[in-house]
């Protein structure tokens, strides 16, 4: 039995290992069996089932070394995997949680404060463009105004989205971009 704990700590371990590599060069080669691996919690990943197998093994090996029965050590040893495992998709469940798309959504621009970049025409009879701090990024977006025409660096604020690249702005002389 002592062999067979062996084989899966290192088993196991080498399964963590590769997977954490190749997590550090930005593959993530996690997958999970019969689900999307989008969704909930994650059992069934390979870093949860190399989780539970490589404590498996770790856990049933120390207890042997520890003196303890065969049939004892099996069972810590597969209540330590099990519970490795729970943690391991826990832990990943926790992290999905905080990924971002990255997109820019236009729509939260509305009510920002933006300087003209391109000249806006007048009476939306055309478009300019309008620099913006949208999501912590500066952007350039397409925008009209109903306004007179808008010079380029004159302030303004985005009072509504027109379309999915377009904004309309008014201009705001007084106000201090941020």
């Amino acid at each position: 039995m002592a062999s067979l704990f062996l084989a899966c700590a290192i088993l196991g371990g080498i399964v963590v290992v590769l997977q954490f590599a190749l997590a550090l060069f930005g593959h993530d080669g996690d997958h999970e069996f019969g689900h999307d691996a989008a969704d909930g919690f994650q059992l069934l990943s390979v870093r949860s089932l190399a989780a539970t197998v490589a404590f498996f093994g770790i856990a049933g090996r120390a207890m042997l070394a520890a003196g303890t029965g065969v049939a004892l050590s099996t069972a810590v040893a597969a209540a330590v995997g099990a519970l490795a495992g729970v943690l391991v998709a826990l832990a990943m469940r926790a992290l999905r949680g905080m990924e971002s798309d990255g997109a820019v959504r236009i729509t939260g621009a509305v009510g920002l404060p933006a300087r003209v970049h391109v000249s806006v025409p007048s009476n939306h009879s055309g478009a300019g463009k309008v620099m913006v701090t949208l999501q912590n990024r500066l952007v350039e977006l397409r925008a009209v105004t109903a306004n007179e025409a808008l010079p380029s660096g004159t302030p303004v604020i985005v009072v509504d989205v027109v379309d999915p690249d377009t904004v309309e702005v008014t201009p705001t002389p007084d106000l201090e971009l941020r």
